[in-house]
């Protein structure tokens, strides 16, 4: 058992029969009346999010998970294939269990699943990865003085906004949490 007090982003805890993962807290103080804490939390597996609120101190049941290193291998169409890094057993998972990381799993793709149990409840890739821009439009030399930018495509399909510099066949380091362009990698 855990309380209010234990709250952190990320944390996995049962409510209601579900497990449910906090996206984001804040413990409110407020001049009259006791504390609570303002959530908003994501149920593992249909992906609701709702928020929530929960009286200071209040008590959670915490999930106890195992977090093992996979490797990810390919989709057969219906599946992903996941090895073990020890065991080299594979694992398939459908695509709403890969839903939240779809956009940026590749062959080989170094990946941590979480584990209920046998259930895998969360898929977990590095926040910043190496991506090869497939498509954009050509951008124009010298003309970055105002930091413009422009739509490109990933190789899995997923579209970042990169700097006008950015060219067609470049490698980029993207943030995987947010979305967005870091910078070019050089060859």
């Amino acid at each position: 058992m855990a309380s209010t007090s234990d709250f952190k982003n990320g944390l996995i805890f049962e409510r209601k029969n579900h497990l449910w993962k906090i996206v984001e807290f804040q413990h409110v103080k407020p001049g009259k009346g006791p504390a609570f804490v303002r959530t908003k939390i994501k149920n593992i597996r249909t992906g609701q999010v709702l928020e929530e609120t929960f009286r200071s101190g209040e008590k959670i049941e915490v999930v106890r998970i195992e977090a093992r290193d996979f490797n990810y291998l390919y989709n057969d169409g219906t599946n992903y294939i996941f090895m073990d890094n020890e065991t080299y057993e594979q694992t398939e998972l459908s695509k709403a269990q890969v839903f939240d990381v779809l956009g940026f799993l590749i062959e080989n793709t170094p990946t941590t699943i979480a584990f209920n149990g046998e259930e895998p409840i969360e898929v977990r890739i590095p926040q910043h990865m190496s991506m090869k821009i497939a498509q954009t439009d050509p951008g124009e030399k010298g003309n970055t003085a105002q930091g413009g930018t422009k739509p490109a495509t990933l190789e899995t399909g997923v579209t970042i906004q990169v700097p006008l510099f950015v060219q067609e066949g470049e490698i980029v380091r993207v943030d995987t949490r947010d979305k967005r362009y870091i910078e070019r990698v050089k060859s």
